[in-house]
């Protein structure tokens, strides 16, 4: 498979599909599970399917064995972290609006680089839809790295974070709409706060280049081999690998 989910697909708890066995279900969840620490390419179909694993029924699992079709197809896949790149810190945040098909929850992804490091990313269902919720995880993830590369003597300032959502860029970057946003929830004052202080900045960026679209949604293989690339990820065969070492060496 060129996809590890089928483009727009949208899971449900299909009521009327019938029944597998949850515990085999379970089982290759749990295996893939292992994989979302490595393959960001993963992260959004496996959290999916994991969604389901109460009652799994044969549309589930013919998704699960979609992901390992196209995990069998990119097995060379992995994380590429050049020595050269800079250590700039930077963020996107992205949701995908009410797309749970049983909840009508939204989905939140987000991931933060490290120059051209990918270090960081994630993908959940969100409680309720906001415009601060989408952007609180990631910025507090910020701040969490910014405290732990302080021990190593990097400091850290306006810091970028890229939103396609310029509804929220304008609420925690005007204060004139302060007065008519008091009953938001606090996690909306609090990134309003980091952009006041100058730790974080928001930047609007263009869907087609909102690399978190990965982790919220199914896409099609253009799209997501575009994506994987901004990823840094990269096919390393056996002969690739056997000409890095090489070069290594010398």
């Amino acid at each position: 498979m060129d996809t590890p989910m089928v483009e727009k697909s949208k899971l449900d708890e299909d009521k009327e599909g019938k029944a597998v066995d949850p515990s085999h279900y379970r089982g290759m969840i749990g295996t893939l599970l292992y994989l979302t620490a490595s393959r960001p390419d993963l992260q959004f179909a496996i959290c999916m399917c994991a969604w389901y694993q109460a009652r799994p029924t044969e549309k589930h699992l013919h998704a699960v064995k979609r992901i390992f079709r196209y995990l069998k197809g990119t097995v060379n896949r992995g994380l590429w972290y050049p020595k050269d790149s800079s250590i700039a810190l930077t963020a996107f945040a992205d949701a995908d609006h009410a797309g749970c098909q049983d909840t009508r929850r939204s989905t939140s992804g987000s991931m933060q680089f490290l120059g051209d490091r990918l270090v960081s990313w994630s993908s959940k269902s969100l409680p309720t839809m906001t415009l601060d919720s989408i952007k609180f995880g990631c910025c507090a993830q910020i701040l969490w790295m910014r405290s732990q590369l302080t021990d190593y003597g990097l400091g850290f300032n306006k810091i970028p974070m890229y939103c396609d959502n310029k509804s929220a860029i304008a609420l925690c970057c005007n204060n004139v709409q302060h007065s008519r946003s008091k009953h938001i929830d606090i996690r909306f004052h609090f990134i309003k706060e980091q952009v006041e202080n100058g730790v974080v900045e928001l930047y609007f960026v263009n869907t087609e280049y909102q690399l978190a679209d990965i982790f919220t949604k199914a896409l099609c293989r253009e799209r997501i081999n575009f994506l994987i690339d901004k990823l840094g990820m990269r096919s390393f065969t056996p002969e690739t690998l056997k000409q890095l070492a090489d070069e290594a060496e010398e």
